[in-house]
């Protein structure tokens, strides 16, 4: 993986906010809250957070919790704080793989849709249970893959029109390039937990039309910089063949597509 593919920076998290928050993530932060509350934690670290999905669910479920939200991305992790703010929720960046806590500080650590962006996921794992409590719960969920992502799917198809022989290939090889739900499965137990979970998760993916469905990949994500990399005027015709990509399947008004993902529990 490129570093440039864990780059949120400049515009992105404005616009991943506003455009892939309520279109991919917060279906799955309402899954993954609703399991954090079964365990009954109270002292919580987010890694990746993004700009809050789960946090701002989390801390209207558990206001009695404190929570420690963190990304690798400065600009991720102030758009956050301004959006997500309490005696209760704390802000900083944080690389996953070297985490600034004391061992067993957390009773539960939650991440969503991060652990794809981890370019060493065992030492990154490994890192997690060093500041888990004995006992406590490692939360996280995974992309299963382009076919079963419906309007991740038909942004690719945008994009392979425009570059035909030179694809931009973020969404191929990140986000949706890891649902091996028996190999993340392995590696958490190569990282030392003992007592490793997963299922998979269906939601829906809603957008108020076509166009709005694909603003959040291409102007939300690092695909804006591939995209913009190979030419720079080349935004408005993916949004376009995208959109006419999405319409082609679903119709010109609001979108209801598939989503799948994985959500692990380990121990």
């Amino acid at each position: 993986m490129p570093d440039s593919d864990a780059q949120f920076t400049g515009s992105i998290p404005e616009a991943y906010e506003r455009h892939l928050v309520p279109l991919l993530f917060a279906p799955y932060a309402d899954d993954l809250v609703a399991r954090a509350r079964r365990t009954g934690s109270r002292r919580i670290l987010e890694i990746a957070a993004g700009t809050g999905a789960v946090t701002r669910a989390l801390a209207g479920a558990l206001p009695d919790a404190r929570i420690d939200a963190t990304d690798l991305n400065e600009a991720m992790v102030a758009v956050g704080a301004e959006l997500i703010a309490g005696p209760n929720v704390r802000w900083y960046a944080a690389d996953a793989a070297a985490l600034p806590s004391e061992r067993a500080s957390f009773e539960l650590i939650l991440c969503q849709f991060g652990v794809m962006f981890l370019p060493d996921r065992v030492r990154a794992f490994r890192e997690v249970r060093r500041v888990l409590a004995p006992g406590g719960t490692f939360l996280f969920n995974v992309w299963d893959g382009l076919e079963n992502n419906d309007v991740a799917r038909l942004m690719c198809a945008g994009v392979d029109e425009v570059f035909p022989e030179n694809r931009p290939q973020f969404l191929r090889r990140t986000p949706y390039g890891h649902g091996d739900p028996t190999l993340i499965a392995s590696q958490l137990k190569e990282a030392g937990f003992g007592d490793v979970a997963y299922d998979a998760v269906e939601c829906r993916s809603r957008a108020a039309s076509p166009r709005e469905a694909v603003l959040g990949f291409c102007h939300g994500s690092p695909l804006c910089g591939e995209i913009l990399d190979r030419d720079p005027a080349a935004l408005p015709r993916v949004v376009d063949a995208a959109a006419r990509a999405i319409e082609t399947e679903f119709g010109d008004g609001p979108v209801n597509a598939r989503m799948r993902a994985f959500v692990f529990a380990a121990k």
